[in-house]
């Protein structure tokens, strides 16, 4: 397929964007409503990560088969199935009365918008050049970030006029309106030259050296990143530093407002650091430490520490979202699907873990007799902890590497 005209590919962001926007307001509005949904449902700890990492488990089931229908199918036909289980999970939250209902509901939203990043992406690899590939996954971050944005203050303001219901039916209302769009303006999809092995299995993305030497940081910092990002920055905000609701609320606005500011930014130098020749593993190995030192900063001030330092982590932390678009353009566009998927796979499986984990470990300290800041402070250390040994993994692999290149 031949690559799209400038007004094309805008009508094409522009569409997948609004798709996009959505799915990441529903993916962080836990974080918002973890006060409302513990109190109505007496929910621990456990079960808030778990509510949240539902959606992640939905999202992550679904990559392989995704990655291969979108090589197959295409981001149109894909994108269009999917979200109709999207609109069919906001429904069904919007009508639980039980937990158990809660968490199917985030499942179902979680496997309805996988297809959300992926799809664009995978479109991306056949229509853009290089370098607005790098520009274009970096502002589809920036308009998830909008929408979790929008997932923040706005959401608590509605929640005293509407409750949180009638929330979940506006956004299959407007899931179900990105859909037309879609239908609209996403081109059709021609199947390219089926590649070299077993029916183009995933079995050469699971070998291939870059995949592996990007799969921890994926799981444990690019993951990570999303858990605290869509989930506990809220907790710790209210249970650590003792802000109230709304003010936890604002600090969410404050926090995806310079996700937003940075990912705007990556799409300005990506394509300028390109020309360079400063690549994507060498900012990651410059960059990500960063973000090591504020989440060490941020266990070490406790209750100090708030949406601020929350915020500062999460921006130093997006180096390691320059691995994304770097793995699909490591494979032939044949297996761009694929191997995006596979990536994406990896990277929501550790959002899952995170988000639990971080869970079951406040838990776990409390039983232990630690106090509730105790609690966190010692959970988080043991993700910053998980985070520090992937990055020595791609050090070393990177080394590996070159020495083999020598």
């Amino acid at each position: 397929m031949s690559l799209l005209t400038r007004r094309a590919s805008v009508a094409v962001f522009l569409a997948f964007a609004f798709a996009y926007f959505f799915s990441a307001l529903v993916r962080a509005i836990t974080a918002t409503l973890a006060p409302t949904l513990t109190a109505e449902f007496q929910l621990q700890a456990r079960d808030l990560g778990l509510l949240a990492g539902g959606y992640f488990l939905g999202f992550a089931a679904t990559q392989l088969p995704l990655g291969t229908w979108l090589d197959r199918h295409g981001p149109k036909t894909v994108i269009l199935a999917f979200l109709t289980i999207a609109v069919a999970g906001c429904i069904a939250f919007a009508l639980a009365t039980s937990f158990s209902g809660l968490l199917a509901a985030r499942v179902l939203c979680g496997v309805g918008v996988s297809a959300c990043l992926m799809a664009p992406l995978t479109g991306y690899r056949r229509w853009f050049q290089p370098e607005t590939q790098l520009r274009t996954n970096s502002w589809m971050l920036m308009t998830g970030s909008f929408g979790m944005v929008a997932a923040t203050l706005p959401v608590q303001w509605l929640l005293p006029s509407y409750g949180w219901r009638p929330l979940f039916w506006g956004l299959a209302a407007l899931l179900a309106l990105s859909m037309v769009l879609i239908a609209w303006q996403v081109p059709r999809w021609e199947p390219a030259p089926a590649v070299a092995g077993p029916r183009g299995g995933y079995a050469e993305v699971w070998r291939h050296a870059y995949f592996r030497r990007m799969t921890p940081v994926g799981f444990f910092s690019y993951g990570g990143m999303i858990a605290i990002q869509t989930l506990w920055a809220g907790p710790w905000m209210v249970r650590v530093a003792g802000y109230e609701p709304l003010a936890a609320a604002g600090g969410l606005f404050l926090i995806n407002l310079c996700m937003l500011a940075t990912f705007w930014s990556w799409g300005l130098v990506n394509p300028w650091l390109a020309r360079r020749g400063i690549g994507t593993d060498r900012l990651i190995a410059w960059g990500l430490p960063a973000s090591f030192v504020v989440l060490g900063a941020l266990i070490a001030v406790g209750p100090a520490a708030g949406a601020g330092t929350l915020a500062l982590f999460c921006m130093a932390s997006t180096f390691v979202s320059l691995a994304q678009p770097a793995v699909g353009m490591a494979f032939p566009a044949a297996l761009a699907g694929r191997a995006l998927s596979a990536y994406n796979l990896v990277i929501f499986l550790g959002v899952f873990v995170v988000q639990w984990g971080i869970g079951l470990l406040v838990d776990g300290f409390r039983a232990a007799g630690l106090d509730e800041v105790s609690c966190f402070r010692a959970a988080f250390g043991v993700f910053l902890a998980t985070s520090v040994a992937s990055y020595g993994y791609f050090l070393l692999a990177q080394s590996h590497n070159r020495d083999q290149d020598s």
